[in-house]
């Protein structure tokens, strides 16, 4: 799967991702989200992850969170992936997520995981604004929003596990989230379906932390579906 939160962020910078005027056909998208095979997957969190969803549909162009095209394939291309992440997941100790933007994957992952307590890292005030009041608003008692950048908060506490959606090249994103993992942590982020062409540039970083060989899984969620390609590297 491409790039996904850069596809947003350039839809919503692009003209040619659509206006304020265009008409998005959200029909499709809304009949998944409503589907009995999404209801069972998500399970108790079916409730909470399509109020977010609502959420997003009603706010997320207005608030600079998602490009046009988005409003249009919220539950295929948004939700869902990010859920598609949550059967690697513990089901409990602490997550952080780097680079939450619009609370994907992080708010879906803290509402399908009450018992795992997640961190949201993001350094745009709008954005962290916007976490909170989800947080607010759904009374998501597992989750803290922080602002800022991950390097800001090595040393500051140690992590059981680590998510990250289209934040950066492995590489870079080793470099930046690996010191936020105890030893023994996951780093368990969704990619695009190249990853493994960026497994061989970041084995420099990734032997500085003498992690394990990184495993690329696949993320299922209902038919009909793609599935996500996942990245799993454990910090040795």
């Amino acid at each position: 799967m491409a790039d996904q939160r850069s596809a947003i962020s350039s839809d919503a910078q692009d003209p040619a991702g659509g206006g304020a005027d265009e008409i998005v056909d959200d029909t499709a998208d809304r009949a998944l989200g409503e589907s009995e095979q999404v209801r069972a997957f998500l399970g108790d969190a079916y409730e909470r992850v399509a109020g977010f969803g609502d959420l997003l549909r009603e706010q997320g162009e207005l608030r600079g969170l998602i490009g046009p095209r988005e409003v249009g394939r919220l539950w295929e291309r948004h939700l869902l992936n990010s859920a598609a992440v949550v059967p690697y997941l513990p089901a409990r100790g602490t997550l952080v997520d780097v680079g939450s933007g619009a609370g994907l994957p992080g708010i879906v992952v803290a509402m399908m995981r009450p018992e795992l307590d997640v961190l949201l890292i993001e350094p745009m005030e709008r954005r962290t604004t916007w976490l909170s009041e989800v947080v607010e608003r759904f009374g998501l008692g597992n989750v803290q929003v922080k602002r800022g950048r991950a390097e800001e908060y090595h040393g500051a506490f140690e992590a059981d596990v680590l998510t990250a959606r289209a934040v950066a090249n492995l590489a870079k994103l080793a470099r930046l989230s690996m010191p936020l993992l105890r030893h023994g942590g996951e780093m368990v982020i969704l990619k695009g379906r190249n990853v493994a062409q960026e497994i061989d540039p970041a084995r420099k970083v990734l032997r500085a932390y003498k992690a394990s060989e990184p495993e690329i899984l696949s993320g299922t969620t209902v038919a009909g579906v793609e599935p996500t390609t996942i990245l799993r590297v454990r910090r040795g």
